[in-house]
């Protein structure tokens, strides 16, 4: 199968169903060897609290459907998110490709221990581990997790990463 036509944009209030559905279904995924799917809340519970809207948004659609979103606030991603169905087709990466290219030099990430998928996807884009913290799960503070910060910096992030 041909690899789908992924089409970037910034985010709109008519995008809210698709991206609370994504990220409740990804979430789960997240959450599952590492804060443990107890942890769970809805983009609806969490989005204001944790400031879904306080940086720049964007979707990535496929087929004319969103499949993903991502928001980039003071540099650093904060959310990421791909539609489970959707996984491994190249999104999250095109998503996170498109937020570093409008940070700064150096661009954070936080991903939770035991998501080694995510994890992958940011190394193989250049992000290294530069410090590892165990406390309160965002967003929900009655959990425990252990979160990697990873950083790429631009002027020693490879300037093309095989995709």
């Amino acid at each position: 199968m041909p690899p789908a036509k992924i089409e970037i944009r910034p985010y709109a209030n008519d995008d809210w169903d698709a991206i609370a559905r994504i990220h409740d279904a990804a979430r789960l995924d997240e959450l599952r060897n590492s804060a443990g799917v107890e942890a769970f809340l809805t983009l609806a519970q969490t989005a204001e609290e944790e400031g879904l809207f306080d940086g720049q948004l964007w979707v990535a659609e496929v087929d004319g459907k969103v499949a993903a979103f991502v928001a980039l606030d003071d540099d650093e991603v904060t959310w990421l998110y791909v539609d489970p169905q959707r996984y491994r087709q190249g999104i999250g990466r095109a998503l996170l490709r498109h937020a570093v290219a409008a940070a700064g030099p150096r661009v954070e990430v936080t991903v939770l221990d035991g998501n080694p998928a995510a994890q992958a996807l940011y190394a193989g884009e250049g992000f290294i581990v530069t410090e590892t913290r165990t406390g309160p799960l965002v967003g929900n503070e009655t959990f425990t997790a252990t979160g990697h910060i990873m950083h790429r910096d631009t002027a020693t992030a490879p300037t093309s990463v095989a995709g």
